[in-house]
């Protein structure tokens, strides 16, 4: 009986692992990406993990996310998993990639980053061979985020100050910046004053713990330098986590940093912001920004103007009706528009053109949830006619 239900609670634990995988429940199990470079003695092997919908969806491309302390990992593909999970919000699905533990070749092209301020070794092989062999391998989208805690979050800044189109974002957690590492307080401000090309995003933060102290006259230093001589190319939020324990701090700066960078991808655009007040144009005109600007990636610019059709949907129907057949013009895919425009037509007593809006819409999505939420609402149109 003992043996019996040993070999039952193996099988249950089996059968909880391997249906946990196929659902894609958790983080999958990281691969070992293997980067090799002139720099370098001897190849690098880089910890990767893919996200959940990797192997079930062939033609998605993917942000990554590369951080170089090889203890990170864990963390961060456990925090990528738990909020992506929700259809990517507030953290887009993202490879994560993280640094192999005690590889002599890049600790001393950190080294010489850190004590020769022209040396960019380091940067080199980031730009010729690890991005390189990261794009090669899997299937990225192109978005790339630098994230760093304590001397890493410094290569993060000396990163973006040095080489910024490496990387569209930079997360830098508690970063040293004391006896001028790296040349990060040196070099700020005449590169940063001198940062052109597209947007490029910042989260740098720190607290006031006991291992921070000794960083914070020079943080709020760097902090002064930022605000005073950053160009429109560079967006950043800068927080202190004052009263949270150090070891925190990487925790609390990816989840922030990740927050705000994706923020213009999941806010909607308010109809009495100054861009929705201009009408759909400017509206698709502010998306297309994103799109080929800031992320490199389609950023659907439909729940925005479905929120503006939506403002007149009881003052004026048939305004409401405009924006969403310019929606569907621009957007022919919108299924949403298609169901809204439906319920606008519907509710003017033109049952004709709810039906064949609504019908539209079932025809747009092969999701099941709404599949049956327009099948009953079409249902309810034609018995109605």
């Amino acid at each position: 009986m003992r043996t019996l239900l040993i070999l039952l609670v193996i099988y249950c634990f089996a059968f909880f692992s391997v249906s946990a995988n196929a659902d894609n429940t958790f983080p999958a199990q990281p691969q070992m990406l293997k980067v090799s470079s002139s720099l370098l003695t001897e190849p690098a092997d880089f910890k990767v993990t893919l996200p959940a919908s990797y192997q079930s969806k062939a033609d998605k491309r993917y942000v990554v996310l590369v951080d170089l302390h090889p203890r990170s990992h864990g963390y961060l593909a456990g925090m990528e998993d738990w909020m992506s999970h929700n259809g990517g919000w507030p953290w887009l699905e993202t490879i994560i990639v993280t640094a192999p533990d005690g590889h002599a070749g890049l600790g001393e092209l950190k080294t010489l980053a850190i004590k020769q301020q022209e040396n960019q070794q380091f940067l080199d092989f980031m730009e010729q061979d690890l991005l390189p062999a990261i794009d090669k391998q899997y299937r990225t989208n192109g978005f790339r985020i630098l994230n760093g805690f304590t001397g890493n979050a410094t290569f993060s800044l000396y990163t973006l100050l040095n080489r910024p189109s490496l990387f569209n974002a930079y997360i830098a957690a508690s970063p040293v910046l004391d006896d001028n590492y790296a040349f990060v307080m040196a070099d700020a401000a005449k590169k940063l004053a001198g940062m052109k090309g597209k947007p490029r995003f910042l989260f740098m933060s720190t607290s006031d713990s006991d291992f921070e102290q000794n960083q914070l006259a020079d943080f709020g230093k760097l902090e002064a330098i930022i605000k005073a001589n950053a160009t429109d190319s560079l967006d950043y939020r800068i927080k202190r986590f004052d009263g949270t324990y150090y070891m925190t701090q990487p925790i609390l700066a990816t989840a922030y940093g990740i927050e705000a960078i994706f923020n213009d991808v999941h806010q909607v655009l308010k109809p009495d912001s100054t861009i929705s007040r201009q009408g759909v144009a400017a509206i698709l005109a502010h998306y297309k920004t994103l799109s080929n600007d800031k992320y490199g990636f389609d950023v659907p610019a439909t729940d925005s103007l479905i929120a503006l059709a939506r403002s007149f949907e009881t003052t004026d129907p048939a305004k409401a009706i405009d924006i969403y057949q310019q929606t569907l013009k621009a957007i022919p895919t919108a299924f949403e528009a298609s169901h809204a425009l439906a319920s606008v037509y519907a509710s003017q007593g033109q049952r004709t053109e709810a039906i064949k809006y609504e019908k539209q819409a079932l025809e747009l999505t092969d999701h099941p949830l709404f599949q049956d939420k327009y099948r009953k609402q079409l249902a309810e149109y034609q018995a109605d006619k």
